[in-house]
């Protein structure tokens, strides 16, 4: 029998699973298992700390209704010492979860009721595009990128601006401006951007991206409060600079 197509790919893939109703946590640690994963499985956020203490694991799928301390809340906790891929489980469907999340750094987001395999497919995109197995664009795109005196350094996820400061972006606007910098000077619709920023604002909508643009201008605004993204009625947004590839 041939190995899941997930295990032919990688290795050995530890997952952890916070979810705290019972039945679905079995049903979920019991098909990926199936499905070539080593996946330990808690209940609570103060479970999920107790094992990080003494194991690591390459993504964590995180309910966000969790009992005392909630998954964002688990979230914006982690953040502080771990970049450990996210994927958020939500019953809710609320699009302010959502936005927060991917503000916060998740990697994605799952609402329930899910298909195992699209958990499994969004497991691998993500784990991907942080190993770098796949790209969507030429390898060059690695390199810096400077624009009207910024530099955004691919490699290292990094904003500086003109005076050299470091600017603090969320994984989520990193991607965002990623994106906008690979098309520059171009009209790009809110589902392109979606494709190019690759799972991290898979299934968002229309106001997931236009929360996180906002959010973007906001770190790009120069002294007289203008920005390099610009609205484009009926169709999206563009990036209105050039850029320069280093």
């Amino acid at each position: 029998m041939d190995a899941p197509v997930y295990e032919q790919q990688f290795a050995v893939t530890r997952l952890m699973l916070v979810e705290d109703d019972g039945p679905l946590r079995t049903l979920i640690t019991r098909n990926l298992r199936e499905h070539g994963f080593e996946i330990a499985a808690v209940a609570t956020a103060a479970e999920l700390w107790l094992v990080l203490e003494k194991e690591s694991f390459d993504l964590i799928i995180l309910d966000i209704m969790l009992p005392g301390m909630n998954g964002l809340d688990v979230l914006r906790r982690l953040r502080r010492t771990l970049d450990t891929p996210v994927i958020f489980l939500s019953a809710r469907g609320s699009e302010e979860d959502r936005i927060v999340g991917l503000e916060l750094g998740a990697d994605d987001f799952l609402p329930k009721p899910f298909n195992t395999r699209e958990l499994v497919a969004r497991i691998g995109a993500v784990l991907r595009r942080r190993s770098g197995e796949v790209l969507s664009e030429p390898r060059a795109a690695a390199g810096d990128i400077v624009f009207s005196g910024w530099t955004l350094a691919r490699a290292s996820r990094e904003l500086r601006s003109p005076s050299g400061m470091l600017v603090d972006l969320t994984t989520a606007e990193f991607d965002l401006l990623n994106a906008f910098v690979s098309y520059p000077q171009r009209a790009i619709g809110r589902e392109k951007l979606i494709e190019l920023s690759r799972t991290r604002l898979g299934d968002s909508s229309d106001r997931s991206v236009d929360v996180l643009v906002s959010r973007l201008r906001r770190k790009l605004a120069g002294p007289d409060g203008s920005a390099p993204i610009k609205t484009v009625r009926g169709v999206g947004y563009m990036f209105t600079v050039p850029v320069t590839r280093q």
